[in-house]
């Protein structure tokens, strides 16, 4: 493994931040130790959830197939797509490149696991909660989870597109105005399953409550490359 592949711009912000979690993390010496990266970052592909929910006919996956088949041809020896909604659309991402294609889900879901969780709050796009995609992951390794009610799956959908795809950062206060009610339902954490959910990890400190699935990606990219992950 010598070249990341990054299918970006799903948002721009996120990529922009999955590339800053990777450069941090790595244990390095010098710059020539950091590992290699080639990103996409095609902000013009169609919403992910939109095209999910039926609310419009701009299929994405075009969009998607058309970058990962180019950061293949560049030379990436894996790809990864630091978007969790556009992970119900892995399937065909996958079956256009001959190289891995790691799924964000998947490692979140299994870092849950080994952490010790029992029960796991979703945070995530209306297109990924109606998905499934993490629902179908955790019953896959026998752990509870939960999403918002309607009303807090809206405050969701305002912190993600009405802030922060707009690029600006809400106070953590709006995020655990939909967490916290989903604790005192017995839930042990809850995953910051959209990537622009993890741009409020600044705000959220390091309360263990909170898993961010753009660091988790981060962590798997940075061992996958042979390389040693610093906290």
């Amino acid at each position: 493994m010598k070249l990341l592949g990054v299918l970006g711009g799903l948002g721009p912000l996120s990529s922009a931040y999955f590339y800053e979690l990777v450069t941090r993390h790595t244990k390095v010496e010098r710059d020539q130790d950091h590992i290699d990266m080639i990103i996409s970052s095609r902000a013009s592909t169609p919403d992910r959830t939109a095209f999910i929910l039926g609310r419009s006919d701009e299929d994405p996956v075009p969009y998607m197939v058309e970058d990962a088949v180019r950061l293949e041809k560049y030379g990436a020896d894996a790809i990864v797509i630091p978007c969790n909604t556009a992970h119900h659309f892995i399937g065909e991402v996958r079956r256009s490149v001959s190289v891995p294609v790691p799924s964000i889900i998947t490692e979140t879901c299994e870092y849950v696991r080994r952490a010790g969780f029992k029960k796991a709050a979703i945070l995530a796009t209306e297109g990924t909660v109606k998905s499934m995609s993490y629902q179908h992951e955790f019953e896959r390794i026998g752990l509870e989870w939960a999403v918002p009610d309607d009303a807090g799956q809206s405050t969701l959908m305002d912190i993600i597109y009405g802030d922060v795809k707009r690029g600006v950062i809400p106070p953590r206060e709006k995020l655990d105005r939909v967490a916290v009610p989903l604790r005192e339902e017995g839930c042990d954490c809850a995953i910051l399953a959209c990537t622009e959910l993890s741009l409020l990890k600044r705000e959220l400190g390091d309360d263990p409550f909170y898993i961010d699935s753009l660091h988790v990606l981060a962590e798997y990219a940075i061992k996958l490359f042979g390389r040693e992950y610093t906290p």
